[in-house]
């Protein structure tokens, strides 16, 4: 985590075993902050309750299923099924293609135009800056 003007960014380490700089808004920012308490900077934000470091992939995915059923999703989901969901909802709002790129850690552009969504009212064109 690194301390920015009025927001912050964090470090992700995701799919593929990429690494992606994450800019975060001024309260999302606050709210880590607060998760984090007085560990270090460098302390991943959700450590482990199995020892030191961070999340494991399979702890990540039962955490994002229990939220599901705590919210009464009944739809299959995972971690990867949020990813998605951030990438459709993104560029449905209007997000530049090339930053939800950067989000998500595609090396090419087509990986992430297949979250785009045919939409009668809408061209593709748009979001590919045609």
């Amino acid at each position: 985590m690194q301390d920015r003007e009025n927001a912050g960014q964090v470090t992700v380490w995701g799919k593929g075993g990429k690494t992606r700089t994450v800019l975060l808004s001024q309260e999302t920012w606050a709210e880590l902050r607060a998760l984090k308490g007085e560990a270090a900077l460098d302390a991943p934000v959700f450590p482990s309750r199995k020892g030191k470091g961070h999340l494991d992939q399979s702890q990540v995915h039962r955490i994002v299923q229990a939220a599901a059923v705590r919210a009464g999703i009944e739809a299959p989901v995972s971690p990867h099924w949020l990813r998605h969901a951030h990438a459709s909802h993104a560029l449905d709002r209007g997000a530049p293609i090339h930053l939800v790129q950067a989000t998500l850690g595609h090396a090419s552009v087509a990986t992430t135009a297949k979250y785009l969504h045919a939409r009668p009212e809408d061209s593709s064109a748009r979001y590919l800056g045609v």
